[in-house]
């Protein structure tokens, strides 16, 4: 049989124990100490984003573009013998870009005009286009609504100084450019390369 003087040793070690134990949970069930917000790094920042990400509900409308679902395309309603309906529908509600050239040799400034007019016309028209000059000759046109880019192509392609139009890849001639080949074009601008290359060896 036990003595009581160890039963009393065991009892008193068994009610230290136990109340350590509850101390180390209380201790960790207690809240921690909240970080000041001017001592956030980039990390705490995407969390806390993440965080409001999560609890808030984002209308399909307001995410970013790459993060929209696509609309639908009823095949039913496209034309075989059209391949620019098929690409007017999948384009609807993404950004596209339409370039433009301007004929003859006009300065930065003359382009400037010229397009401002164009995009002048076009918002009046009620198409909501945003213009920046590239170079001497060259503006791009950019739609928040690519389905539009053909209808914009066409007013385009009909004005007195549009050389040419490009959407998607794609070459329209302007008004300015008929009777011209595009191919002659393009002759020119491989023959002005190469002349230049051929005064920079000489120089050399």
């Amino acid at each position: 049989m036990a003595s009581p003087g160890k039963s009393r040793m065991s009892n008193v070690v068994l009610f230290i124990f136990a109340i350590s134990l509850i101390i180390v949970q209380c201790q960790d069930t207690k809240p921690k100490k909240k970080k000041d917000i001017r001592d956030y790094n980039d990390a705490d920042m995407a969390r806390l984003l993440e965080q409001w990400e999560e609890d808030d509900d984002i209308e399909e409308g307001d995410l970013p573009e790459h993060k929209r679902s696509p609309p639908p395309i009823d095949f039913s309603k496209v034309d075989p013998s059209k391949p620019e309906e098929l690409l007017k529908m999948s384009k609807k509600g993404k950004t596209i870009m339409v370039f433009a050239s301007v004929s003859g040799n006009p300065t930065e400034k003359e382009t400037e005009e010229i397009t401002s007019l164009w995009q002048s016309s076009l918002y009046n028209a009620n198409y909501d286009i945003q213009r920046f000059v590239v170079g001497s000759n060259r503006a791009i046109f950019m739609l928040r609504d690519g389905s539009y880019a053909w209808e914009i192509k066409d007013f385009l392609v009909a004005q007195e100084r549009c050389e040419d139009v490009t959407v998607e890849g794609q070459v329209y001639p302007g008004k300015a450019a008929k009777g011209k080949d595009p191919k002659d074009a393009k002759k020119k601008t491989d023959k002005k390369a190469a002349n230049k290359a051929g005064k920079r060896k000489q120089e050399l």
